[in-house]
């Protein structure tokens, strides 16, 4: 048997997300809540963790948001705002909170533009599990995308990824 080589396979980086990258402006964006709407630029001056998840529950989804939710004092000191972000609607987040007792506010994305602004949705599969953490300035400074879905980014682990981030910038307005 014969085999023929070609080029290399392109890397799992470069087959996953086409949105931002670190080092990338955030897209800004507006989208309905459970706690009302929720636009990413009237939170400038803030760090914001996007979490991108597949659906309301779903059992890894599950699993993500009721350990947000067992964690309170340990998410509450990550010193940033967090929002899930799926394609259900309103009334299904309101549902799934209420069901799982969640803390975070949940953001109906239901035409998908935002998870793909941010290179988190995939054909077929819809919105993928993906992180970004977009920093005071509106500028992405960490993301992970999740190969299958099948793990999450846990309280410690998004601890260990805002820590790793460059101090904010000095305010210069005395």
């Amino acid at each position: 048997m014969r085999r023929t080589v070609g080029p290399d396979p392109p890397s799992y980086a470069s087959t996953m997300a086409k949105g931002p990258q670190v080092g990338d402006a955030a897209p800004d964006f507006d989208l309905p809540g459970t706690e009302g709407a929720f636009r990413l630029a009237e939170h400038r001056g803030g760090r914001v963790i996007l979490l991108f998840y597949p659906g309301d529950n779903t059992a890894v989804c599950i699993r993500q948001f009721c350990s947000y939710r067992d964690n309170p004092q340990a998410f509450s000191q990550l010193g940033a705002t967090a929002v899930g972000i799926s394609a259900q609607s309103v009334e299904s987040h309101e549902g799934f909170r209420d069901k799982h007792g969640l803390t975070i506010p949940l953001l109906a994305d239901e035409d998908g533009a935002v998870a793909k602004a941010y290179g988190a949705r995939r054909p077929v599969q819809g919105t993928t599990r993906t992180v970004v953490i977009v920093d005071e300035e509106g500028v992405v400074r960490y993301r992970h995308d999740s190969l299958l879905g099948l793990t999450y980014q846990t309280v410690d682990d998004l601890r260990a990824a805002l820590d790793s981030l460059p101090a904010p910038a000095a305010s210069s307005g005395d």
